[in-house]
C-alpha cells in the first residue's frame, strides 16, 4: 500500500489516498474531485481547470501521467 496526497495528484488539498496500484490512487482521486466539484469546492475547481488545460495537450498529459505513476512506483510502501 502505497499513500499520496490530493496535491500530489494534481488536486488542491492535503487528503490522503493509500491504494497498491497507480490506477486505483487515480481512481481514488478522481472520486474525490467529483466530490469537491459537487460541492463546489474552489481550490478544487481552479485544480481541476488547470488539469483540463494540460488534457487539451496529450503528450504534455501522457508526460504528466508517467511522471505522477513513476512518482507512485518509487514511493516506499506504508
Amino acid at each position: 500500500m502505497k499513500t499520496m496526497t490530493c496535491k500530489q495528484l494534481g488536486g488542491a488539498c492535503d487528503m490522503k489516498f493509500s491504494a497498491n496500484t497507480f490506477d486505483e490512487i487515480a481512481q481514488l482521486s478522481q472520486a474525490h474531485g467529483k466530490e469537491m466539484f459537487q460541492i463546489n469546492d474552489n481550490s478544487h475547481i481552479i485544480a481541476m481547470n488547470e488539469m483540463n488545460k494540460l488534457m487539451q495537450n496529450n503528450d504534455a498529459m501522457s508526460q504528466w501521467f508517467d511522471a505522477k505513476k513513476l512518482e507512485f512506483e518509487i514511493l516506499e510502501e506504508d
